[in-house]
């Protein structure tokens, strides 16, 4: 039996009520979101929504926890390797906090099967390639709900907010995919920043506080701990949101 009631509500969320304001937490509250990639970045960023009260979210990620996961992806613990990352992560965040609904998508995410992902208002897209990308930016421009990216290499990072007919889509800021690499380095404080970096920038869009990252690309240098926005405007020719 759900234990959530407003008394709940009030002193699990009382430190963030001071930002977000009741009108804001309730939102948070009525809100889903589809994590879609359950390692280093979508541990940090599903936790986060988690932990902020977010009503339901919505987990995808085909692949099974590895012992090479385990220095980023803290979701997954030793006793979950060869166990599904939608799973595992899901435990835990129910466990975090009980009072939020958690779904799984079973299965890859293809071109054929993308309309199978929950409708949800947001997609937060924390994969490790340019196809799923380009996937979840298409998905998000054709359902109109804003799709949060990011990515991670070594101590690099990039984000961005997509928000449908207000900022460029994923095409419009990478028309081609850039070359995929295989045994990318990854370093999990690097991932760790990122994913709370995009999970915050999910609850400021639902919760209507603060200023997006839209219409610009983070890039971030955590080695010299320097932070550029880069902005971009939209192509008018763009085969997924131009007309």
């Amino acid at each position: 039996m759900s234990s959530k009631s407003p008394e709940n509500d009030q002193n699990r969320y009382r430190r963030q009520l001071g930002v977000l304001e009741e009108l804001g937490q309730k939102t948070l509250e009525d809100s889903s979101v589809a994590v879609v990639g359950l390692g280093g970045l979508g541990s940090p960023a599903a936790t986060y929504l988690a932990l902020a009260g977010l009503g339901k979210l919505v987990l995808a990620d085909h692949d099974k926890v590895e012992l090479s996961n385990l220095n980023r992806q803290f979701l997954h613990w030793n006793e979950d390797l060869n166990r599904r990352k939608s799973e595992s992560a899901r435990e835990k965040l129910k466990k975090l906090n009980p009072e939020i609904a958690v779904e799984t998508f079973e299965g890859k995410l293809t071109s054929d099967n993308m309309e199978n992902l929950p409708a949800t208002d947001l997609i937060v897209g924390s994969v490790d390639n340019f196809e799923t990308r380009y996937l979840l930016n298409e998905l998000a421009v054709k359902r109109e709900i804003p799709y949060v990216h990011g990515a991670v290499e070594g101590f690099s990072g990039q984000l961005t907010t997509i928000v449908p007919d207000e900022s460029p889509c994923l095409r419009c800021i990478f028309p081609e995919s850039p070359p995929e690499k295989t045994g990318m380095p990854i370093l999990g404080t690097t991932a760790g920043l990122i994913g709370t970096l995009m999970a915050n920038e999910t609850i400021k869009y639902l919760s209507g506080r603060g200023s997006l990252i839209s219409g610009e690309l983070l890039l971030a240098d955590l080695t010299s701990n320097e932070f550029d926005l880069v902005k971009y405007q939209k192509n008018p020719d763009c085969p997924i949101c131009g007309p």
